[in-house]
């Protein structure tokens, strides 16, 4: 959540800083606001809403400087106003914050006796007087915030900039991300790379509790300790064309196109093509002796681990149990001797995906990271990484991630089933087989795309619904659901379909609309059963289904509207039945006028609480 970024150079960053903003702007906000250095004067923009709010603010009323900082912020302490806006400065010190500072109140009561006067109702503002406080006591930029970190309580990444630096900039994390990029004379910080992605490919991650003095020439950093640290600098793997839509209206919509190739690619790199065997990268532990599994992940990420509870199960015969991150920290869970532990993350920094890693370590469990980015803090933790081959994801939406993780959960459940003696060499095989055929099956329903369009008429207006779905198809009916709330803010909910008669089905009528999925599995009967009962009832149902079944579908009333999905096996349907579901819940969200690629109030990298 939120976004900084930070530029010191010989010409004006102003541009630069608006530019990195808007590659921010994924990561989901509302108030944007810039600060910059200029003849010994901080001068500042701020404004409510989105990045062009502040660019027409920033025509109007121009600054220039050599030194900047910018923010794209996702309001927790007080309401998204431009006086809760970062940059927050004083004159003398300007900062940026993404997290929380969970002890701000004290700091600040005391900041208040001792004179100091508030403008906003931000945790950061703390740390502005806090700093300007210690300054005046007599301290170095370098000790002041050497000082001021010891007293902080919470998630922190800063950028901080000061009067009388013209060639300073600090940077501290402490539990959220920042990279810093080395340029020609000029430095600039992010919350990731793909902010710094057009002025540098050399880039440096502070480790938790680094924090950095960066001038023009270069950067020393310093660990928790205060001593000086060596941190790698890497070549970053992000294109400048990451961010661009191409020919498509909406990142969401290019990267549900691209999920073919991003399918490909994470298959590639998890199979022996020459054997026709999966090829997991090496293991501490042996998949004969795991003794139970646990999947643990956030959102999205939370229901690809739901999915791969049954894969786990049918092929490899482990216990399997799933994880809200959130609820698993804090539940002191029991976890067994030499289990294994999964985490999924789309960005590697979903904070509470993170500490609860953090939580199963000390547990003494093995740790797989299941991620996206390469270079992210979940990566740097985990004793081992499988990665996803999505490329970069804009949409806050996950589409691509999510079918490239359960690409690697499916690779993952063939392995263990193969190492634990439940699967022949022939079933390996033929699993594998399904897991190929996805690219094409899916290109296949995204040719159908205008057929989806028309069936988004069908719940636009709706104020709920409901997604049903049996077996590995319900996790996938809960994705869907979740879907539609994220983008077009309709009240969806995914149940698996023998459990409506247990309550939901006194919320059927002809209002809600009903999306049922229907794959030729060994549940379809039960399922198409479900679905007279809901027609029974007056219900508008829209049908996903393979050819074999939709004339059955249709003989049953003609409020079932269908989509005829590829035909597959049951292994592979969940990723196959994911991709009509996200077109449902894109075209629907258009039809409504919603912000497809940035809906209100989410976030793509969930860094708080």
């Amino acid at each position: 959540m939120c976004g900084i970024i930070g530029i010191i150079s010989q010409t004006n960053v102003v541009p630069r800083l608006l530019e990195g903003l808007k590659r921010l702007e994924y990561r989901g906000y509302d108030s944007t606001g810039i600060a910059a250095l200029s003849n010994g004067h901080i001068d500042r923009r701020r404004a409510e809403g989105k990045l062009k709010q502040l660019e027409a603010l920033v025509a109007q009323s121009p600054i220039s400087g050599n030194l900047g900082i910018g923010h794209t912020r996702w309001a927790t302490h007080g309401a998204p106003t431009e006086a809760n806006a970062h940059p927050h400065a004083n004159g003398k010190v300007a900062v940026v914050h993404n997290g929380i500072i969970e002890n701000y109140a004290s700091i600040k009561d005391r900041l208040i006796a001792q004179g100091h006067i508030f403008q906003s109702q931000t945790d950061t503002e703390v740390v502005v007087h806090l700093l300007s406080q210690l300054l005046d006591e007599g301290k170095t930029p370098l000790q002041a915030i050497q000082t001021a970190l010891k007293e902080f309580v919470g998630a922190f990444a800063f950028a901080i900039l000061f009067r009388d630096h013209d060639d300073l900039l600090i940077a501290a994390r402490r539990g959220s991300p920042l990279v810093i990029g080395y340029g020609d004379e000029e430095m600039c910080i992010g919350s990731d790379a793909l902010a710094l992605a057009p002025w540098t490919q050399k880039l440096c991650y502070l480790e938790e509790g680094d924090y950095a003095v960066i001038t023009r020439n270069g950067a020393q950093i310093y660990n928790q300790a205060d001593q000086p640290a060596d941190r790698p600098i890497r070549q970053s793997s992000f294109p400048r064309e990451a961010v661009s839509k191409g020919s498509f209206d909406h990142f969401m919509l290019k990267e549900i196109f691209e999920q073919p190739e991003a399918i490909s690619n994470t298959l590639a790199s998890l199979m022996d093509s020459s054997a026709q065997t999966i090829q997991l990268p090496m293991l501490s532990f042996d998949w004969v002796t795991v003794p139970r599994l646990t999947f643990v992940a956030c959102g999205t990420a939370y229901l690809a681990g739901l999915t791969a509870q049954y894969w786990f199960e049918k092929y490899a015969r482990l216990a399997v149990d799933v994880e809200i991150a959130s609820e698993f920290r804090y539940r002191d869970p029991c976890l067994t001797p030499g289990g294994v532990s999964v985490f999924i993350s789309q960005s590697g920094e979903t904070i509470d995906t993170l500490s609860a890693l953090h939580l199963a370590k000390e547990k003494q469990q093995h740790t797989v990271a299941i991620v996206n980015v390469a270079e992210s803090s979940i990566v740097r933790q985990a004793q081992h990484l499988i990665m996803t081959q999505a490329g970069a994801e804009i949409g806050v939406a996950s589409t691509k991630a999510f079918t490239c993780q359960l690409i690697v959960l499916a690779c993952m459940a063939i392995a263990a089933g193969r190492a634990r003696g439940m699967l022949r060499q022939d079933q390996e095989h033929q699993l594998l087989q399904s897991l190929l055929s996805l690219p094409d099956q899916i290109r296949k329903i995204l040719q159908h795309d205008q057929e989806i369009q028309e069936l988004a008429h069908h719940i636009q207006h709706a104020h709920s619904s409901l997604y049903l779905g049996r077996g590995s198809s319900y996790p996938i009916a809960l994705e869907g659901a979740l879907k539609l709330k994220e983008l077009s803010y309709i009240h969806a909910e995914g149940y698996p379909a023998g459990e409506m008669k247990h309550g939901p089905i006194a919320l059927i009528d002809e209002a809600v609309p009903i999306i049922m999925l229907l794959p030729h599995d060994a549940w379809f009967e039960k399922t198409l059963s479900n679905m007279q009962e809901v027609l029974a009832r007056g219900a508008s149902v829209i049908c996903l289904t393979d050819k074999a079944l939709d004339a059955r579908v249709r003989a049953l009333s003609n409020k079932a509207q269908t989509f005829v999905v590829p035909t597959t096996d049951a292994f592979s349907s969940p990723i196959v039945y994911a991709v009509p579901l996200q077109l449902l819940a894109y075209h629907t969200a258009l039809l409504r006028g919603s912000d497809v690629d940035q809906p209100r109030n989410l976030a793509k990298s969930v860094t708080v609480e």
